[in-house]
Parts: C-alpha cells; structure tokens; sequence
C-alpha cells in the first residue's frame, strides 16, 4: 500500500497533558488518579489530584453469545431478557459511580437479579435455566490503581485479531504500549454519570507505530476480484437512536450508547423485514440496507441533546457528537472463489461491544490515520498528525452457513474466511462488505466510540452492524460486478 505524505504535527507535552485531562474528565465527571500535567506533578487537588481510590469496571458473563438452538417461538422472550441483563450491569454501574452502595452491597443485588432473568431465559427456551445458573455471577474487575499498581486482567486489553496483530506506541512489533502518569482513572466523581474512560493509555502516536498489516492474498484462477461500491452518505443526526433491532428487538435503549444510521431511514427497536422493506434509504442505488455503527463524540466537555437522556450522558456517553467526514461502503470478493448471493435479511455483527470485560475473541475493528492506514490498531486510539484524518474500518464476515438470516449469538451463521480466503465447512463465501469511515477530530481533543457504560468507552470495544435489504436484482448486479473482476459503483 502505498503510504500517503502528511506534514507531521508534534505531539508535545501539552498535547499529551490535554488528552489526559480532558480523555478522563471531558465529561466534567472523572476523578483521575495522578495528575494530568505531561510533566507528573503530583501537586493539586481536585479532580486533577491524586485520588486514594480503586479503578475498574463490572465485567460479567456475556450471556448472548453462550446461546445456540434458542427456538423460534422462544426468541422474542430471550432477546427482551438478554436485554435486561444488560440493563442491570448498567444500573448496578451506576450505583457504584454514584456512590450508592458499597461495591459488594451492589454486586449482590445484581447478581440476584441476574439469577431471576436466567431462570426466566430457562424457561423460556423449555429448561429450568440450570445451565445458565454459572453465568450470573459478575464481580468488580479492577483496571487501575491510584498508587500506579499493578493492572487487572482489563487494564492492558487483549490485542486485537486483525492484520496481523496490533501495533502499539512504543514502536517495536507486538506487546502493548501503556501510557505514562495520568493514565488510570477511577469510575466517579462528585458530580455526575461520566467518569468511564477514555484513560490517557487509550490513545497512541499513529507515526510512532510500525506498519502491521499484511499484504492479502494473491487470487487464484476462481477467485473474485471486483468491487461494488455503493453510496449512502454519512447519517441524518434526526434518526440516530440508541436501540439495536439485531440484539434486542423490540427494546428502546437496547444498545445503551447511540448509533449513526446509513441506508435504510426505519431503524429502530420496533422496526421488522416489512418496516425495512418500506422503508426509504439513503443510498443512491436504492439499496434499502441498513448500516449502523456507534457514534464517535469528541471529549470537549460540551452537552449534545442527549446529555440528560439513557443512551447518551445518564450512561457516561458524552461530548460532542462527530458527524463523519466520509462512510465508504464497499463489497468485495474471495480470492479463492466466486460469491454468492447474500439472503435478504441478512444479519451481520463485525466487532463485540463487550470486548473490554469479555476478552477480545470477537473483537474486529480497526483504527488508524488516513495516510498510515499500513498500521491498524483495534485497543488503541489513534493521535493523527496534521493534515491526517482518523480512521475506523470494519471487515465483515464474508462465509455463510447457506441457511440462516441470524442465529441466537448473532454469529454462528456467518464465519471470517480463513488468510487464504477458505471459508469454513458447510459455508459459502458471500460478498465481503467493508465500511471505512473518516473523522476529522479538531486538534488537540481526545474522542471516544460510544459504547456500554461498564466498557469504559474502550476502543477494543468499536463495532458496526448490518442488515441486507437489497432487491434481488441489486444484490445480483454486486454478486456479477464481483464475480467478472470489475469495480462498479
């Protein structure tokens, strides 16, 4: 790939300081735990004082993705109670960021909670929920320490399953770059909701990084080389929502942190196959798809409308919204083989925004600066020089099973190809979507994805979702455009 030319910005002491101080407490909300001062004064009190307190999160089983063979009269049932589960991590993260409680006191009556909607799953799908019993016990993970202890199991994320591995800010392949003072933060303050991350730690130097990506696999006889491309802008502010029709149908504030929509203009909680296929759409071919994604929010300390509302600052989402720059779609193909058609109604879920607490197996989006996109990082935000905008891509899965729109995980239907673009027994390879999305963040502000209030707005966390609403003859032109070699728009 060749690497584009950029004046470099400096990144200085003040830069660093600002990212510290404003990644941690932008939100007017977080206590930090040293100084945010690039220089590691320790003086000072308030929230830019040393802070005598743990740092850490809830982490919990993540029950949905332990489900297979869920019945089909059974899933409007499941899916509203996986959907409470999550509603009471959030609750119980709350309680302890506010201070209501001891953290064992509100342990305690979350895992009581959880151990009733599990039976109430059980039931659901003909058992007693006996075999979920192990799942409902969830237990504060600690991140940080004021003092600048040891790290938790969470306070270095794993590293991330895509191109090859992550590269990190100290500039040597492989292993994780932590952040110097100023980089731990404990969940509360005084004040307010926020106080959940971003941690100075989160963010690295994009020119300090190694390339890491590897080269893709050369295509054999069979294979497809083309691209169809399609055009559906970059997401009307007025139909962001924080629901997930894919997750928890039926379930407002589903997703607990808000999406941007492109495509199709009836997404929602309530809305079904028929609802999509009437609905409109963004894309200029027509297609009636619906991609979604997390917003992006710069760390400004400034309210967006959703500030006082769940999905936005009641759960520590907060600042200023980031309307993408650009939101390139594109479909490719299998260097092994030619694609098949995808199904209508086709479910896809690329990324896991529960990687933080639930290890990163099925963490998959990457991060990077335009100009550097031969380094990609999926536990790291990226600090672009000047000139450089930030980067998030998503690779979807591109196997299918050949028989499922979804299943109960939301996964075991569609399967990654293997480097050699082999896909799995009993699945086919179907087009590739791939959406690149570009920010230009103002300079010297720290962003974050939205995200789960317990994930603490971990980039680990950055996900995006589909479902496939083409006509029949859309998806076939991508399917031959894909298939003959040519890139077609």
């Amino acid at each position: 790939m060749r690497q584009q030319t950029h004046k470099r910005g400096r990144f200085t002491n003040k830069t660093v300081a600002i990212v510290a101080a404003l990644a941690l407490g932008g939100g007017g909300a977080a206590l930090v735990a040293a100084n945010a001062s690039a220089h590691g004064d320790k003086g000072g009190s308030g929230r830019h004082g040393t802070v005598a307190a743990k740092a850490g999160t809830i982490q919990c089983p993540d029950v949905g993705q332990k489900l297979s063979g869920v019945p089909a009269k059974a899933r409007p049932e499941v899916d509203k109670n996986l959907a409470e589960l999550d509603n009471q991590v959030a609750e119980a993260y709350r309680r302890m960021n506010q201070r209501q409680g001891s953290s064992d006191a509100v342990l305690s009556q979350l895992n009581d909670e959880r151990s009733r909607t599990l039976h109430t799953i059980g039931s659901a799908m003909g058992g007693d929920g006996s075999r979920l019993r192990g799942m409902a016990d969830c237990r504060w993970q600690e991140v940080a320490t004021a003092a600048g202890g040891g790290k938790g199991r969470f306070g270095r994320p794993p590293g991330g399953r895509q191109q090859g591995g992550n590269q990190q800010g100290d500039g040597q392949q492989g292993g994780n770059q932590q952040g110097g003072e100023g980089a731990n933060e404990v969940p509360g303050n005084a004040g307010g909701q926020a106080g959940n991350g971003p941690s100075q730690d989160d963010f690295v130097d994009i020119t300090k990084v190694q390339p890491n990506v590897k080269q893709p696999p050369r295509a054999q006889q069979n294979g497809s080389t083309g691209t169809f491309t399609t055009d559906c802008g970059v997401g009307d502010p007025a139909l962001r929502n924080s629901d997930n029709v894919i997750v928890a149908p039926g379930v407002g504030n589903g997703a607990h942190h808000t999406h941007d929509y492109v495509g199709n203009d009836s997404n929602d909680a309530f809305a079904d196959n028929r609802t999509f296929e009437q609905g409109g759409t963004s894309c200029a071919n027509g297609d009636k798809s619906t991609y979604y994604w997390p917003v992006v929010r710069a760390q400004d300390g400034k309210d967006e409308a959703d500030a006082d509302q769940l999905g936005g600052g009641q759960e520590g989402n907060v600042g200023t919204i980031l309307t993408p720059k650009s939101s390139t779609i594109e479909f490719k193909g299998n260097p092994r083989s030619k694609v098949t058609a995808m199904p209508k109604f086709l479910r896809i879920i690329t990324g896991d925004a529960k990687a933080f607490t639930g290890g990163d197996a099925n963490a998959n989006a990457s991060w990077s600066c335009t100009g550097f996109e031969d380094r990609q990082l999926t536990d790291k935000y990226p600090l672009c020089p000047e000139g450089s905008s930030v980067t998030r891509t998503f690779d979807f899965q591109s196997c299918w099973d050949g028989k499922n729109t979804d299943s109960a995980n939301h996964r075991d239907h569609v399967a990654f190809a293997a480097e050699d673009g082999s896909c799995p027994n009993g699945f086919r390879a179907i087009p590739q979507l791939v959406n690149t999305i570009t920010y230009d963040v103002p300079a010297n502000t720290p962003f974050a994805v939205d995200g789960f209030p317990e994930q603490l707005h971990k980039p680990i966390t950055d996900h995006d979702d589909f479902i496939n609403v083409m006509s029949d003859d859309l998806m076939n032109k991508a399917v031959d455009c894909i298939n003959s070699g040519r890139q077609c728009g």
